[in-house]
């Protein structure tokens, strides 16, 4: 009996994973379907709801102009994510190394959280060059999730190992290094993933804010440019060029994710149904 129940439980479980990746599938395909059949039967016109294939088209035909601007855009973002990283973590990690330095430095880091980016975005653009005002506002966004999950991660270390190491006459890098950073690489990867699409995010606002100043080369420039000459199939592929950038670097990061963590931790390891 135990093992025609266990036959049993398998079964749903290896539909599991063709359903998680068949399912979005279908919806998007019958929502592009419904979408097409509506501005057909409608006879709507292309500048206010473009159809899905003409939006297709218009992604092949502007390539030229898209492409270039794309990697502007992936290049900021990556930048700004980088940089969100390095900066989060090697913050989080002097925090936890001195309470002097988080007390005095962490309600500043609140702030420019809580600070609305689109409120930012203008100001950096009067003091700074185009690349960088947009690059600082990409930095700014993801910053915050790298520091507080890894300030978080590095102060949930279990205190009683913390305790053990120092018993063995480990030093603080020691214990740093082998220990902490180890224990909070969960959080960290979480925050990488927050950090990820809102690197994007600011990238993009900053973007739109130079466009509306007249400058500009990104895919946010291109969307305001589109819409100033109701230019909307251009417009619509700009913007799934984005949506699909940002689907993929979710993906990327939590593949990341899953191969760091797979072998080890509870989020991660497979088990047996």
């Amino acid at each position: 009996m135990s093992g025609a129940g266990q036959r049993i439980d398998e079964a749903p479980a290896r539909m599991d994973r063709p359903l998680r990746v068949l399912l979005p599938i279908a919806v998007l395909v019958l929502g592009v379907f419904v979408w097409e059949g509506v501005v057909r039967f409608y006879d709507i016109p292309p500048y206010v709801l473009p159809s899905p294939w003409l939006v297709f088209s218009t992604l092949v035909s502007d390539w030229s102009v898209l492409a270039p601007s794309l990697v502007v855009t992936l290049t900021t973002t990556l930048e700004g994510f980088v940089l969100a990283v390095i900066g989060g973590v090697g913050l989080a990690v002097l925090f936890n190394q001195s309470r002097l330095i988080e007390y005095s430095l962490y309600p500043y880091a609140v702030i420019l959280q809580v600070t609305p980016i689109v409120a930012i975005a203008p100001l950096l653009l009067i003091y700074l060059p185009q690349p960088l005002a947009v690059l600082a506002c990409a930095w700014i966004v993801a910053f915050f999730p790298v520091l507080a999950n890894t300030t978080l991660g590095l102060n949930s270390v279990d205190h009683n190992l913390a305790d053990l190491f120092r018993l063995y006459g480990a030093t603080r890098a020691q214990v740093l290094w082998e220990l902490k950073l180890k224990a909070a690489l969960p959080y960290i990867l979480a925050g990488l993933k927050i950090a990820g699409g809102l690197s994007l995010i600011g990238a993009v606002v900053a973007e739109i804010a130079a466009g509306s100043a007249g400058a500009g080369s990104g895919l946010a420039y291109r969307i305001m440019e589109s819409a100033y000459r109701l230019n909307i199939p251009r417009m619509f592929a700009a913007l799934f060029l984005l949506s699909v950038s940002g689907i993929v670097i979710f993906f990327a990061l939590s593949l990341l994710s899953h191969l760091v963590l797979q072998r080890w931790h509870e989020s991660a390891v497979a088990r047996e149904v």
